[in-house]
């Protein structure tokens, strides 16, 4: 006898709370194996396939390709047999009913204990990464009835989580770069979405009851993401809810919650807007200026979400926060070319033709070795403990422009690469780019950008610094011009730079002190031989 279990939207980490649905791998009807990926979605970092953690039948699917779901919510139910269904869930073949079998919707919660047919099944989901084996065996602790108080039933701690650690076109600066901005890198927040009264529990531990508001504990952080950011914590679990009232500028230490425990339901923040926008059209002085506004026209509408909406917000809260500045120079970049033209025309090496450099390679070498003449711009600001934190490593980001939008990978431990080592991973993180394979650990961590719009033909712009980080270099087109070289007028190839910095960090002496020293190099490649 097969029985029906619900797969739900896994946690997505770093924060994520929704995904769009690119395109469906699997169709009604389909058999699929367990860990088999059966959706390929967007996220704000990347666009990843989501495995399946059970084997069988696929008999429902929930939404359509283009639609956004949140962590938590049904993506599709898959008949598993009986025997089968028990090893997923690590129960044997006739202890559970089929009430116990709907999906427990903890998408980083093991689907087994670990006992018997349990360790052939899918463990840990996580989107973008398969799946891992299952946790240690657990005792498993059922409430005597569902109608029980919460708080009646023993709670072991949650499992611990863990999530990935941000970071121009790759390429060269007259032919594969892009403006820059970054993806965010926020921390991971466990979700799960309470079930129907109408249905019965299913899950390997004992449920945690909503904390009320003004206590806290080690059990309660995987089920209430903490607090308000100023006042402790809110009895809320869902982070859509939280995000719906910031949205509309609600406090949630102001709004009564109607579920258990006081639990604040996205029906009462719903209620609250409602209020509010009754409030608003019943003052007079607010209504007459909504009638002076003239009325937007029927234009198009379109969303900001996935990659979008990620930059949107990152480049927004760069604004807010950060004081940044601005300083450029013109730059000599002819003897930069003839270096590259030389270490790529050098022949070939025991094992075949010698890898080439593009030019953001080398400017991505002249970077570190500024860095670690300037470490003050390789750093971020803590501004809850007004501190600023240098970093002792370079994670080097740059900006890729592809078919879904703007992607900032990150070139781990720049500081200590070469010119080639640096040039090959920008080439592999590029192609990753292109054919949306990045992994948001491959997208997140950076200390600093270079930021490559000479690409779009255009000399010089300010970049918005990739927040959380404390600078971004710009670089122009190389284009030939004339140049006052050793006393005469030459045609030179020249290039634009800009250095846009958080003022916070750094004075203006610093700042131009780093671009001084970026420029110099770009003219007399040669000076990087003091930074080997």
């Amino acid at each position: 006898m097969a029985q029906v279990l619900e797969f739900k939207l896994p946690d997505l980490g770093e924060g994520l709370t929704e995904a769009e649905i690119v395109r469906w791998l699997v169709d009604v009807g389909d058999v699929v194996t367990i860990d088999q990926p059966v959706v390929e979605v967007e996220t704000a970092k990347a666009m990843v396939e989501v495995p399946c953690p059970y084997g069988g039948v696929v008999t429902a699917r929930f939404g359509e390709e283009g639609a956004e779901l949140p962590v938590g919510a049904p993506l599709l139910t898959v008949a598993v047999e009986s025997a089968e269904g028990a090893a997923v869930r690590g129960t044997s073949a006739s202890g559970p009913s089929a009430d116990r079998n709907t999906g427990s919707g903890e998408g980083l919660r093991p689907a087994g204990d670990g006992t018997g047919p349990a360790g052939e099944s899918s463990g840990n989901v996580l989107v973008g990464y398969g799946t891992a084996a299952p946790a240690a065996r657990r005792r498993r602790v059922r409430p005597s009835a569902f109608t029980a108080p919460l708080s009646s039933a023993p709670a072991p701690a949650p499992a611990p989580s863990s999530s990935p650690t941000p970071g121009i076109g790759a390429g060269e600066p007259m032919t594969a770069a892009s403006t820059a901005a970054g993806a965010s890198a926020s921390a991971s927040a466990l979700t799960s979405a309470p079930a129907p009264a109408s249905a019965a529990r299913s899950s390997s531990v004992a449920p945690v009851a909503p904390v009320a508001v003004g206590h806290s504990s080690a059990a309660d952080s995987g089920q209430m993401e903490g607090a308000d950011e100023n006042h402790g914590p809110v009895a809320v679990i869902s982070p859509l809810v939280r995000r719906l009232a910031r949205q509309h500028g609600l406090d949630l230490r102001h709004i009564a919650g109607s579920g258990r425990d006081g639990l604040i339901l996205r029906a009462d923040v719903e209620s609250a807007i409602r209020g509010a926008d009754d409030k608003r059209s019943a003052d007079p002085e607010v209504q007459s200026v909504s009638e002076s506004e003239p009325v937007a026209g029927a234009g198009e509408r379109i969303p900001l979400r996935g990659v979008r909406g990620a930059v949107a917000d990152k480049l927004s809260r760069s604004r807010r926060e950060i004081p940044d500045a601005t300083c450029w120079v013109d730059a000599d970049a002819t003897e930069l070319m003839a270096a590259r033209a030389a270490m790529n025309g050098a022949g070939t090496g025991s094992g075949g033709a010698v890898p080439k450099i593009s030019v953001l390679a080398l400017l991505a070498r002249i970077c570190t070795a500024a860095l670690s003449r300037y470490p003050e711009l390789n750093s971020t600001v803590d501004a809850d403990a007004r501190e600023i934190v240098r970093l002792p490593a370079v994670h080097l980001g740059f900006a890729a422009q592809t078919e879904r939008g703007l992607v900032v990978p990150v070139v781990r431990d720049a500081h200590s690469r070469n010119a080639e080592s640096i040039s090959e991973e920008i080439g592999r993180l590029t192609e990753a780019a292109r054919a949306g394979k990045l992994t948001p650990a491959q997208l997140t961590g950076g200390t600093f950008t270079l930021n490559n719009y000479g690409v779009f033909g255009v000399d010089g712009s300010t970049p918005i610094i990739n927040h959380p980080e404390a600078a971004m270099l710009g670089v122009g087109r190389i284009v030939a011009k004339p140049w006052v070289h050793q006393g005469e007028l030459a045609v030179r190839q020249v290039v634009q730079l800009s250095l846009t910095f958080d003022h916070r960090v750094c004075d203006g002496g610093t700042a131009g002190g780093f671009l001084r020293y970026v420029a110099d190099c770009v003219e007399q490649p040669a000076l990087l031989l003091r930074a080997l």
